[in-house]
């Protein structure tokens, strides 16, 4: 089939893009913003770029009235002028990260391609197929989709890191084309350097210093090891790239420093940066080991070839990875590309599973060069094709996809309590998500196992994960999320519109019991949130003189309504009531806070 297609390379190739197209589309951009924002990470994001656009300044973000610092304004500035183009909604919010999660695909696929024949034999369809292996790879794995179809800064820095590698490692592999020494004449880095410099200064925008610490640390390791960080060092021109990524990437730090002073130095760069990396922040403590898990689950099936993988790759053999042209340094490269990036946030104290995001690259890429290694060797002799360690892999991989079959079935019984779906296991058990999973991963298993019979049909095995994957995507996954929305944050969305409905003038909107941040987004007015009644009769009490409404509209379950705020029906009037969430009026006398 192979050296038949090689006949026919337009034919292979239209057949690769529509491929990758498909592959892009439905992991990245269909019903992107056909869903509401889930609370409570997303309409943090969403509101303060609204209010940017709102307010006019685009300097210092803001949520519910009070500046937030977690994050640089980039994530800020694509979502407001998304705003500005399609209006306020989801899909304003998700497109940033969509097309940063699609740009790592566009570049990766031409590094891949560029850089693909790296075994000898290699045919040019042979080329191409590693090229869409290791693309298909980058997208089709939960951590990259689900952080592509969120609007947070997650997918941004990992899209601004990766693709700055990518360029990095495109300069790196090009020295001594014609450009690169044209260029050399006037002292200039090649227009891949050029690049790197401004992506990486634009994940600092993205997301802090990480942003070019990681980056700096993995060319750094790289650069050391193949014994090239005094040529390198030389070629980027260093000096220029400095001025070039400080143009971009200081000028905004400045200007909210001055407009802030101190008090953003301490939040920014004292508990969201530093604080992370050597104290627990908001209770996302986990051991060492917990990204060993993380990368197991999210990078799935994948995940299982990462060992074999990175040990062909024999990275103790310094000085024959030193002897080697710098175009065939490409593996050794997304090693330390995945392992600086793991080591990184694993000695990190704060852990969050979207952290190691960045990585999932350079992994497609040592798997997608593992398979080609493979279909090298197995294509020339496949009845000789012995390897142990790759059969161990394939029946770990044959494993997962059972146990998730078995998950999914299991799912129902064993899923934790939801306070917002009350009845969430018996909603689950009827939308017939669970039973979906099951046959799809139940088929993938199958497939595995017929394709075990004849070692000439591994060759299958990553079809079948890929087709398997895209089809988990479409009938589950996505599904899913449609299957939250209607009964978790849709309530919400219709409270929000109650809200605009029936509020007074100078009403104050005020959630007793939990935060969810969508409401202030869908309603565009801020909103009080309190765990007790003590601290919002302690608010009412301090701001009397500011509150010019004798009433307020709260919105609580029934169970908080009843025991936190500790009110009867005919202590308030009932607006409305939409899934598990109460919208009252309340009279603001009901919470005066008795002080003897």
């Amino acid at each position: 089939m192979w050296r038949s297609l090689e006949k026919y390379p337009q034919i292979y190739g239209i057949v690769a893009l529509v491929w990758l197209l498909i592959v892009g589309f439905i992991a990245f951009l269909w019903h992107l913003g056909a869903t509401g924002l889930v609370d409570e990470t997303e309409p943090l994001f969403a509101e303060a770029a609204r209010q940017m656009t709102v307010t006019g300044n685009w300097i210092t973000p803001y949520f519910n009235e009070v500046t937030r610092f977690d994050k640089p304004p980039l994530i800020y500035w694509l979502m407001g002028i998304g705003y500005q183009i399609m209006g306020v909604n989801e899909w304003a919010v998700r497109l940033p990260s969509a097309i940063s999660a699609i740009s790592l695909m566009v570049l990766g696929f031409y590094t891949l391609r560029r850089l693909g024949n790296i075994n000898q034999s290699s045919t040019r369809s042979q080329s191409l197929l590693f090229a869409v292996i290791g693309t298909s790879l980058m997208a089709l794995n939960l951590q990259t989709i689900l952080w592509a179809r969120t609007g947070v800064s997650d997918m941004l820095l990992s899209g601004c890191m990766g693709n700055a590698l990518f360029c990095f490692f495109i300069g790196y592999s090009n020295l001594g084309n014609g450009e690169t020494r044209d260029r050399k004449k006037f002292g200039l880095p090649s227009l891949w350097y050029l690049g790197f410099y401004i992506l990486i200064a634009l994940a600092v925008l993205a997301k802090g210093p990480v942003g070019i610490v990681l980056p700096g640390l993995i060319i750094f390791c790289f650069l050391l090891y193949v014994g090239q960080f005094k040529a390198v060092a030389r070629e980027m021109n260093l000096i220029l790239g400095a001025i070039i990524f400080l143009v971009i990437s200081v000028p905004w730090y400045i200007l909210v420093f001055l407009e802030n002073g101190q008090v953003y130095l301490d939040a920014f760069f004292g508990k969201h940066n530093f604080r992370r990396f050597t104290d627990v922040v908001n209770g996302h403590d986990a051991p060492w080991y917990f990204y060993i898990f993380i990368v197991l689950g999210l990078f799935a099936p994948w995940s299982v070839y990462l060992p074999l993988a990175i040990h062909r790759l024999a990275w103790w053999r310094r000085s024959w990875w030193q002897r080697q042209p710098r175009h065939n340094h490409l593996g050794i490269f997304a090693f330390f590309w995945f392992v600086c990036i793991f080591l990184f946030f694993s000695i990190s104290v704060t852990k969050l599973p979207s952290y190691v995001l960045p990585l999932i690259p350079a992994g497609s890429i040592l798997v997608a060069m593992l398979w080609d290694e493979y279909f090298a060797r197995g294509l020339a002799k496949p009845k000789k094709f012995q390897d142990q360690g790759f059969l161990i892999s394939i029946l770990a991989n044959l494993l997962l996809a059972i146990l998730f079959a078995i998950a999914f079935i299991l799912l129902p019984t064993f899923i934790g309590k939801d306070p917002a779906i009350p009845e969430l296991n018996l909603l689950l058990t009827k939308s017939g998500l669970t039973t979906k999973g099951a046959i799809v991963w139940g088929l993938i298993a199958i497939a595995i196992m017929s394709c075990l019979i004849r070692i000439r049909y591994w060759r299958w095995i990553i079809a079948v994960n890929l087709v398997g994957f895209v089809a988990f995507t479409s009938f589950v996954l996505l599904p899913t999320s449609f299957f939250l929305d209607v009964n978790r944050q849709l309530p919400l969305r219709e409270i929000a519109q109650e809200i605009i409905t029936v509020q007074r003038a100078h009403e104050p909107i005020i959630m007793l019991g939990f935060k969810k941040p969508s409401l202030v987004f869908y309603t565009q007015q801020p909103v009080q949130f309190f765990r007790r009644k003590k601290s919002l009769s302690e608010y009412i009490t301090e701001f009397d003189a500011d509150i010019k409404s004798d009433t307020f509209l709260l919105i609580s379950r029934a169970k908080e309504i009843r025991k936190v705020a500790k009110l009867q029906p005919q202590d308030y009037q009932q607006l409305a009531k939409k899934g598990v969430y109460n919208l009252i009026r309340v009279l603001k006398a009901q919470f005066y806070l008795d002080i003897k």
